[in-house]
């Protein structure tokens, strides 16, 4: 799928902050066969833009703030950054950078949801997001793991608009467009001490391989490869200095999975 536009209340774009972006910018154009460019303007502090065949993908970026930790994160499309910050912190929020531009590619804040759990919204201008979703080697599902399913589907909708689906695992969507996830955390035994988060997932045409050589590479096989039957093939990974990411291949698609 390649969006020419970013769809509101969707993910638009995902964001790697660490320690050691020329690091992380061999790791990941190694496992995804990204090209990665680092934005020369010395008020970028280096930022760094991957792509596929010319196409934009994700960030990596430093990390700026003290504490800040070594993460993956998601931003989502919104109609004005500035209006979403508010009303995310009438709503049990907070607001973790208020919104500011970035050049006249667009509007952005980070917030944080009533849970504990970082995420950014992006308000477009001449910067779309990424041109490439759910193709191998780029963002194809963004999760929240939480440990109160309730309240961050109520954020989240008052907030953004999705429609979230019954069930033990709701899906979510904006606009029609099925994009992600919600994981009950306590449902799932996950220590207390591991705070509430978004996972980001990456297309694979072969979990196996890629999670295999995610360990040559350096990275830690956190779970998988694992087959859900009827949806497709998972491994979550940590990365060389220390984010957690996944990876996911279709049922329909030939795998080599034990």
């Amino acid at each position: 799928m390649k969006p020419t536009e970013a769809a509101i209340g969707a993910p638009c774009w995902v964001e790697l902050g660490t320690a050691d972006v020329p690091q992380a910018g061999e790791f990941y154009s190694a496992l995804f066969d990204w090209t990665v460019a680092t934005d020369p303007r010395a008020e970028t502090g280096g930022y760094t833009t991957a792509s596929l065949a010319g196409v934009p993908v994700a960030a990596i970026s430093p990390l700026y703030a003290p504490g800040q930790l070594v993460a993956w994160s998601v931003s989502f499309a919104v109609l004005d950054s500035d209006a979403t910050a508010s009303r995310a912190a009438e709503e049990g929020g907070a607001v973790l950078m208020a919104p500011m531009d970035i050049f006249d590619n667009g509007r952005f804040a980070v917030l944080r949801d009533p849970g504990g759990a970082m995420f950014s919204v992006w308000q477009p201008r001449g910067f779309q997001g990424f041109g490439l979703w759910d193709e191998p080697g780029a963002a194809c599902w963004v999760e929240l793991a939480t440990r109160d399913v309730p309240t961050a589907t109520a954020f989240y909708q008052g907030l953004l608009g999705w429609s979230a689906s019954s069930g033990d695992y709701p899906h979510l969507s904006a606009g029609g467009r099925q994009f992600g996830g919600l994981r009950d955390m306590n449902a799932m035994g996950v220590p207390e001490d591991v705070p509430t988060h978004w996972l980001v997932h990456f297309k694979a045409p072969d979990v196996a391989a890629t999670a295999a050589r995610a360990q040559a590479l350096g990275a830690q096989t956190l779970s998988g490869p694992f087959h859900l039957p009827g949806t497709g093939y998972f491994a979550t990974l940590r990365d060389p200095q220390g984010a957690v990411f996944a990876v996911y291949q279709a049922e329909d698609e030939d795998a080599a999975v034990a």
